[in-house]
């Protein structure tokens, strides 16, 4: 079916009573008929033809409006598709990220700077252990850094 371009409840009545209608009232004219009933005739077929095409306007206005939503619906599902895509595409990234980097993601532990100095065993064994020398593992236990801390002090 062809589309309506325009609006018919827009659409005027013509006057049939005007002189470029005398023509068509003349050929309704007859002893039944007067000229008032055969320009009534012709408004009432005017009339029921532009209700018909008012009902096809309408019907055409709804099918247009479910065809809009329709599309605005794919368009809305295509959108959301692409948009979890790149997050997804985003989360891998990431993933690969923190997998090549482990160390560039490791957590850091919310503790304060230190107060006190780090407790290192004495000078004498630190040295023995950059010449990759023998070192009793004494100097590493809590009394022998005790006892590296004492003399330090003194």
């Amino acid at each position: 079916m062809p589309r309506i371009r325009n609006d018919p409840n827009l659409n005027i009545c013509p006057d049939y009573a005007a002189d470029v209608f005398e023509n068509i009232r003349a050929q309704l004219v007859n002893e039944n008929t007067t000229e008032a009933q055969a320009m009534q005739l012709l408004r009432n077929i005017w009339e029921a033809n532009n209700n018909a095409v008012k009902v096809l306007w309408q019907q055409q206005l709804d099918d247009d409006r479910e065809q809009r939503e329709h599309r605005e619906r794919l368009d809305e599902d295509e959108q959301e598709r692409l948009s979890q895509e790149r997050i997804d595409e985003e989360e891998a990234a990431r993933k690969e990220e923190k997998k090549k980097n482990k160390h560039k993601y490791t957590p850091i532990l919310e503790t304060g700077i230190p107060n006190e100095p780090a407790i290192t065993p004495c000078s004498y064994v630190l040295r023995k252990l950059d010449k990759g020398e023998y070192v009793e593992l004494w100097y590493f236990t809590n009394d022998g850094l005790d006892e590296a801390s004492i003399k330090k002090n003194h």
